[in-house]
């Protein structure tokens, strides 16, 4: 008995130190990082002039392709013709520059491309459908009408949009969306366009197929095999790609590979079907009431007023996944307030020059930003100059903007699916062993993708969505707001993320780690990214946010 006493540890020894973690002799574990650490450059750091007016560029082909995408579906229904279309892709593009260069310069501060939005597709093909049953004197007259219309509607729903930016209402808002929605939010900005990347490739196998597989070689492998190229096939092989499918794809039209093919196939694969240069004028300028004067119809304004916060909706998700993509810290509230309330103000802007569809940040644009590493602010401002420069010199700018669009859809495959990454990586902030996160997660990324593709589903069947009272403003207003994934996922995340033990669960919701980014002065790394490029004194300039005494991610004591 004694001796077994004098083998007792002495009274006051240190405890044995606890096992370590399970998993630690298997591999290394990565802790959270709040900005990626492998970009070439990020938002403030800048390539030379030569590299970066080649980014620039690139990210002007980029866009190019959801402008044509939307300018081709939408005005042959409202009865425009080749002209007609190059003078919308015009207005878009130059409208596209100047909000690029209000963000950069003193809206979101992100490198995020402002460009055409898919949001405002429902209430216009709704508003189309209306005037459908109407005689006009010419196809071109009905094009006019249609257009003055989407002018008026524009000009009215722009204002709730800067209402909600300058009143910092959304702002309070981002407030209630931790990283636990933030995930399924950011990722669903790329996921949700699955149907503009492999559908829209396979219009014509031919050359989208070619064009995806020759950019994964390229990008990923041959630089691999040639290291002295290592950098300059990672950030311009997008330029190699274009030229060598676009080559291909000119020699199998002029040898005739589409001679008995359908017409939807020829509208795809042939080079010579846009018809953009022969009927682009040389020189135009946008300018104000260019269609005449604005229609105003109270139902057309609430299915664009509908639109209008969708797209409020993704340029927010956007800018968390343009934030991350650029090393910069997650934007502030004052941020996307401000932000919003500019966006709004380019809508009006819009609206008055006769743009067709209203603006909204441009996904493919950000992940160009991780496909480069180059999160360079002033790349982004650089392509603004050349949609400004194009939109002008029309010739010049349909010559681009005559590339087939399943070679943008290559493209978007790649580019979407890095959106949807960066916006998957705010996860590592959270709890991810919390049953309790899971099921917001799964909730929520689910339903995101579920709900928009019944409406979308529902109403390419019957030409008009799920939604269908005798109201028609109320059916546009919410078949325009559920047929987002966006706008789904940030409704149903906040929602069970603020109501299921929101405050027993604030850690595993990563609400410390989120909290000091949201204020002006909680981060000092705000300012650096986010602070305007000289004073601004002027008071409808959300600068900062009163924390409220109920802010529902602090602890009450």
């Amino acid at each position: 008995m004694v001796e077994a006493g004098h083998n007792r540890p002495p009274f006051g020894a240190p405890p044995p130190p606890p096992p370590p973690p399970l998993g630690v002799a298997r591999g290394p574990l990565f802790p959270p990082q709040d900005q990626l650490q492998q970009l070439h450059y990020c938002i403030q750091s800048n390539p030379s002039w030569v590299q970066t007016t080649i980014l620039g560029f690139q990210h002007y082909i980029v866009m190019l392709g959801t402008t044509v995408l939307i300018a081709s579906t939408i005005v042959p229904l409202m009865g425009g013709g080749n002209g007609d279309k190059a003078r919308v892709i015009q207005t878009l593009l130059f409208m596209s520059g100047i909000n690029t260069l209000i963000q950069t310069l003193i809206g979101s501060r992100l490198p995020t491309v402002m460009g055409p939005s898919f949001a405002f597709l429902i209430p216009i093909l709704s508003s189309i459908s209306d005037y459908s049953s109407r005689t006009f004197s010419s196809d071109h007259e009905r094009f006019i009408h249609n257009i003055r219309t989407i002018q008026g509607s524009l000009i009215i729903s722009s204002f709730i949009i800067i209402l909600l930016g300058f009143s910092k209402a959304w702002g309070n808002f981002t407030r209630f969306l931790s990283p636990v929605v933030i995930v399924p939010v950011a990722s669903l900005a790329g996921l949700g366009l699955v149907m503009r990347g492999f559908p829209q490739l396979a219009n014509c196998v031919e050359i989208g197929f070619p064009m995806l597989i020759l950019l994964i070689f390229l990008h990923q492998y041959l630089r691999r095999f040639l290291p002295r190229f290592h950098h300059m096939l990672e950030r311009y092989c997008i330029f190699l790609c274009i030229g060598i499918v676009w080559a291909f794809a000119a020699f199998l039209t002029v040898v005739g590979a589409y001679k008995h093919a359908k017409m939807s196939t020829i509208q795809s694969c042939r080079t010579d079907r846009s018809y953009l240069i022969s009927s682009a004028p040389w020189v135009r300028i946008p300018y104000p009431f260019q269609w005449g004067r604005p229609i105003f119809r109270a139902s057309d304004v609430f299915g664009m007023i509908g639109a209008a916060l969708v797209s409020t909706a993704e340029t927010t998700a956007t800018c968390y996944a343009a934030s991350r993509l650029s090393g910069a810290t997650p934007p502030p509230a004052y941020v996307l307030s401000r932000s919003i309330g500019l966006q709004g103000i380019g809508m009006l802007i819009g609206g008055i020059c006769g743009a067709a569809v209203g603006i909204t940040a441009a996904v493919e644009n950000v992940g160009l930003l991780g496909f480069t590493r180059v999160g360079s602010r002033r790349a982004v401002e650089v392509s603004a100059a050349f949609m400004i420069f194009f939109s002008i010199f029309g010739k010049f700018g349909a010559f681009f903007a005559s590339i087939p669009l399943p070679m943008f859809a290559a493209l978007y495959c790649i580019l979407f699916g890095i959106v949807a990454a960066a916006g998957i990586s705010f996860i590592q902030f959270t709890n991810n062993n919390s049953m309790r996160n899971m099921y917001v997660l799964g909730i929520t990324l689910f339903l995101g993708i579920s709900i928009p593709y019944y409406f979308w589903s529902y109403a390419n069947a019957s030409n008009y969505g799920p939604v269908r009272t005798h109201a028609g403003w109320f059916n546009d207003i919410l078949n325009t707001i559920f047929s987002s994934p966006v706008a789904v996922a940030m409704i149903i995340g906040a929602q069970l993320d603020n109501t299921l033990d929101a405050q027993e669960a604030i850690n595993d919701r990563g609400v410390p780690w989120w909290v000091p980014f949201q204020d002006r002065k909680g981060e000092e790394r705000n300012e650096e990214f986010y602070g305007l490029p000289f004073k601004f004194n002027m008071q409808y300039m959300p600068t900062r946010f009163p924390m409220p005494t109920r802010f529902p991610y602090r602890n009450r004591t």
